[in-house]
């Protein structure tokens, strides 16, 4: 694996643990910050997919557009695309006063992350942790 590639993968790992932390947390759980992590978490995948095989990509937080830059290698990635419109709106809008997300919202970003983090990380030859 390429070494810029390892470390897109060790920061999306930092923010899979961060997202789950805070799920977890019994005093004052941030559930912002951690459906905030879980789409920090799949950004971050996707784009350590996309620099490991060379194909250039934009500064987005947008996962369907790094989605769309895959589905040349990956067509069945298709299916991922509901999860990760889901997750693409904890980039930023849940970051800002007027939008909470509660802990059935953090949750469910968690369920999302998992399922694309374990289908990103297979295709990078990693094992499940």
């Amino acid at each position: 694996m390429n070494p810029i590639t390892r470390e897109w993968v060790d920061k999306a790992e930092g923010d899979f643990a961060s997202a789950q932390r805070e799920l977890r947390a019994r005093k004052s759980p941030n559930f912002d910050a951690a459906c905030f992590h879980c789409h920090q978490c799949i950004e971050k995948y996707l784009k350590a997919r996309l620099h490991e095989v060379k194909i250039p990509f934009p500064k987005t937080h947008n996962l369907l557009t790094l989605l769309n830059l895959l589905l040349v290698l990956e067509p069945s990635w298709t299916v991922l695309q509901p999860d990760l419109q889901g997750l693409t709106t904890f980039a930023v809008s849940y970051r800002y006063p007027g939008i909470f997300a509660d802990k059935k919202a953090a949750r469910e970003a968690l369920i999302r992350c998992r399922k694309v983090r374990g289908i990103v990380r297979q295709s990078l030859g990693l094992k499940e942790k």
